[in-house]
């Protein structure tokens, strides 16, 4: 399945990453940190075992930043965000504003992670994660920076959200032709997974996807019409268009009387591939349904709101 990433190919369909996770990559960080600062110190004491007490100083001093601060900032740098630790926990360091991380992010990250996690054994960084809304710690404030998770656990598909009613319908005329399935997959991807994704960043890669949308349907984004709203009407358009597809490849099998008109039944006698629910979607009238009150469902929510 592709996956809704930013032009820098980051994947913004994330999860922020809680305490606990980047407590436990933090510890295996700094697990293969201290296991090479300790067999560089080694080879170092063998290799300088004739030097005075100020060149041994000078040379700890130095494999010390070396190892326990130029080594994961190098490691952030060239993994763009993926220590080993949090690779193993499914973490990545970004931008705020979703894009990997430079040079000079993972040389603030580092350059604070020596004060608030080494000097205070990692105190300050718990408490500065608690308190922040986004989990960040000092390094990732000064930094510009966030963590986030890359793996989310599978088994739980979400559904597409429905358009608000007043869009329903609306974009028919929209000729769809044009449009890739990338940017379908990467507008889906959005829409279910919009609730969790920062507002700012959210709303940034709302606008891009509906800018590409209407630049690959020839038609402008309508005024005073959201950009996740519109997202989600435009697909809600094309799901329909699929689904009066299959219902109609459906009777033409069954008039035919072939295998696919015997294939294309299921047991209640209803043709596969007819998704009723869509075409009454499509009309705005909502499906009626046995206990409801007049013979109508009231509509589903949608998360959208309706214009003021």
């Amino acid at each position: 399945m592709s996956e809704l990433v930013t032009g820098d190919a980051v994947v913004l369909g994330l999860r922020l990453a809680k305490l606990p996770s980047r407590a436990l990559a933090l510890a295996i960080d700094l697990a293969v940190v201290g296991a090479a600062f300790v067999l560089v110190s080694i080879g170092l004491a063998i290799a300088t075992a004739t030097l005075d007490e100020a060149a041994l100083a000078a040379v700890s001093v130095a494999a010390f930043l070396l190892v326990l601060v130029g080594g994961p900032i190098a490691v952030e740098t060239l993994s763009h965000g993926r220590s080993l630790g949090k690779l193993a926990c499914g973490l990545r360091v970004v931008r705020d504003d979703g894009g990997p991380i430079r040079f000079r992010h993972a040389l603030v990250r580092g350059a604070m992670g020596v004060v608030e996690i080494l000097m205070t054994f990692g105190v300050v960084a718990c408490i500065a994660s608690l308190v922040s809304a986004r989990g960040r710690r000092l390094g990732d404030v000064f930094a510009g920076t966030l963590v986030v998770r890359e793996r989310v656990p599978a088994g739980r598909a979400a559904a597409v959200p429905p358009p608000p009613p007043w869009l329903v319908g609306r974009f028919a005329g929209l000729d769809l032709s044009a449009v890739p399935e990338s940017l379908w997959s990467a507008v889906r991807q959005y829409l279910t997974r919009m609730h969790q994704l920062d507002a700012q960043v959210g709303w940034s890669m709302a606008e891009r996807l509906a800018g590409e949308l209407a630049e690959r349907t020839g038609v402008p984004t309508p005024e005073g019409v959201p950009a996740g709203a519109y997202l989600a009407a435009v697909v809600n358009e094309r799901q329909a268009r699929d689904a009066r597809r299959g219902f109609v490849a459906a009777q033409d099998g069954a008039a035919r009387g072939g295998p696919e008109g015997e294939a294309g039944r299921s047991v209640s006698g209803a043709p596969v591939g007819a998704v009723p629910f869509v075409g009454a979607a499509e009309a705005g009238t909502p499906l009626p349904a046995p206990g409801a009150e007049g013979g109508r469902v009231p509509p589903a929510a949608t998360g959208f709101a309706p214009p003021a």
